[in-house]
């Protein structure tokens, strides 16, 4: 009689095999912070496989805070719990999560060399939404202030215009009439632009379809005609991407806007990527797309402080002594005319605008 075959070795604890079902991941460890088990919500988040988690250090799979550090080991030695709001931790290829996270001290007859359960809640969702909402009631402040602001000044810009008028018709040397002239023309190109702020800003929009490449590669020529000398801006362009609805002069003047920040930020002598992918099941604006455009402007420059990161989409908020402080604010106001978002990661070396505009609506 043949000899029945042996069973192979279970990669989990069976124990623990029902937290297979749970949405949030968890992570059980021995006292020497070695994997002994994760379940498949964490085989996801971590982008690894179960197999390959069994028996690794923690930090080989993935580097954490010193705080989280000291949780682990006070969960061993002092029997702690933790429990952490936004802990940041890097996977992969120095890919950043934000997480929830709870580390709890475990004592199972069925698994003694376990001795703590770490689970972990990914919370970028939730703060990218967040952000969205603060973002919009930031821009409605905005464009408060900017049509309160642009209405004080229309007023005064009559007078000027007439004062120049007037004072055009007693000057008897027709030479001085040309700086006259300046007075009416600049006064008359700022009531346009008051007019501009001040008119409803969905009667301004002209949609039609439009191609982010093209739209794009009119920004380049622009900024290839400032900067002709020492400006590098290359293209990583999906040439799949579908046409989307827009209005091509806002979009035009969106990446225009963030594309000569990077080349002011490198002096004109840095190098610029634009980048062109497809974002699936996305949510923007409190709705579900099924599909979107992830259009990313990339500078090697010096990078945005933290501190003004915070402010950069303030109206009248410049990060340089000649600057005006409307640019970013008028891209915000026409990137969510799109339904879209804007949003910046900086550090010395990269910085990186993603606008994301929806095409599907799910």
């Amino acid at each position: 009689m043949s000899k029945p075959a042996a069973s192979p070795c279970p990669v989990r604890p069976a124990p623990f095999a029902g937290l297979d079902y749970l949405a949030s991941a968890v992570v059980l460890m021995d006292a020497a912070r070695q994997v002994r088990y994760a379940n498949s919500a964490a085989e996801n988040l971590l982008a690894v496989t179960g197999r390959s988690l069994i028996g690794r250090p923690l930090e080989q799979v993935m580097r954490y805070s010193a705080a989280l550090e000291s949780a682990l080991a006070n969960a061993v030695a002092n029997n702690w719990s933790y429990t952490g709001q936004n802990v940041q931790i890097c996977q992969g290829d120095n890919e950043i999560l934000h997480l929830n996270c709870t580390v709890t001290p475990v004592h199972a007859e069925d698994a003694p060399d376990i001795r703590m359960l770490m689970e972990l809640q990914p919370i970028d969702q939730q703060l990218r939404a967040s952000r969205e909402e603060r973002l919009i009631e930031q821009q409605q402040a905005n464009r408060e202030l900017i049509r309160n602001l642009a209405h004080e000044i229309k007023n005064p810009l009559g007078g000027i215009r007439g004062a120049a008028q007037l004072l055009e018709r007693e000057l008897n040397n027709p030479a001085l009439q040309e700086y006259t002239q300046v007075i009416i023309k600049e006064s008359d190109r700022l009531q346009n632009l008051m007019q501009r702020l001040l008119s409803p800003h969905r009667a301004l929009m002209q949609s039609a379809p439009v191609n982010i490449h093209e739209v794009l590669e009119r920004v380049k020529s622009l900024l290839e005609l400032e900067y002709p000398d020492h400006l590098t801006i290359t293209r990583d362009y999906d040439t799949s991407l579908p046409t989307l609805i827009g209005d091509r002069e806002q979009l035009i003047q969106v990446f225009l806007n963030v594309a000569r920040n990077a080349a002011q930020a490198t002096e004109g002598q840095g190098k610029i990527v634009f980048q062109t992918r497809a974002a699936r099941q996305v949510t923007l604006v409190k709705r579900r797309f099924r599909l979107a455009i992830d259009i990313s402007i990339l500078d090697n420059g010096p990078g945005i402080p933290d501190d003004f990161c915070e402010r950069m989409f303030y109206p009248l908020v410049s990060g340089r002594p000649d600057g005006t402080g409307l640019g970013l604010t008028l891209a915000q106001s026409f990137v969510q005319q799109h339904q879209g978002s804007i949003e910046c990661e900086s550090q010395p070396g990269h910085t990186c605008f993603l606008i994301r505009l929806p095409i599907e609506q799910a």
